[in-house]
């Protein structure tokens, strides 16, 4: 039954990708944690595909100490090389010490607006961006919310945020909803 849902184009029948798909993607997260998690996720995947990362992610999530942005952003050289050493997840340096620096960046935010949540959702006013989309090809793969929002980023000092580094976190955490019009987890086909 579930694999005849109908699904958004990039959803293959991998049992991992249609429960990410089904219950994580495009709905709306609005705690910091999660947001984090999937910040670090996001810039581990540039460059690969998002399965690989999911494929992963567990052992991510055990080597990056459960995604604690407080513990994170307190790594020193001998847990990075740790890290690198762990043939659980990605070894790329720049990006592992991205990780750490990011982690700094995202409490320095919370500092500023009281949580990240509250910076990120600001953007677009509290509220979900729906994409709408008839065909794959219609979906963006960066726009001027994700411009305005990686560029914000980069002058904060957070690394590997580029335009569709973020569109793909906004999409993740519902801030935008692009599930196709044809997707059962599209919200308009919950009013028909």
């Amino acid at each position: 039954m579930e694999n005849q849902l109908k699904r958004c184009h990039w959803v293959t029948n991998d049992e991992l990708y249609m429960r990410y798909h089904d219950l994580e993607w495009g709905k709306p997260v609005y705690d910091d944690a999660t947001q984090f998690e999937f910040l670090i996720l996001e810039t581990f995947q540039a460059g690969l595909s998002w399965i690989t990362i999911l494929r992963k992610r567990e052992n991510f999530r055990k080597a990056f100490d459960n995604f604690d942005y407080k513990k994170i952003a307190l790594y020193q050289e001998e847990k990075i090389q740790s890290l690198l050493h762990d043939p659980g997840i990605i070894r790329n340096s720049m990006k592992i010490r991205a990780a750490v620096n990011n982690a700094q960046r995202f409490i320095e935010i919370q500092q500023e607006f009281g949580s990240f949540c509250n910076y990120i959702w600001g953007f677009t006013n509290n509220k979900v961006v729906f994409g709408n989309y008839k065909q794959p090809s219609q979906i963006p793969a960066n726009t001027p919310l994700s411009d305005l929002i990686s560029q914000d980023l980069k002058n904060r000092g957070f690394k590997f945020v580029g335009s569709t580094v973020i569109y793909a976190h906004l999409q993740a955490t519902g801030i935008v909803n692009d599930h196709l019009e044809s997707c059962f987890k599209n919200p308009l086909n919950f009013r028909k």
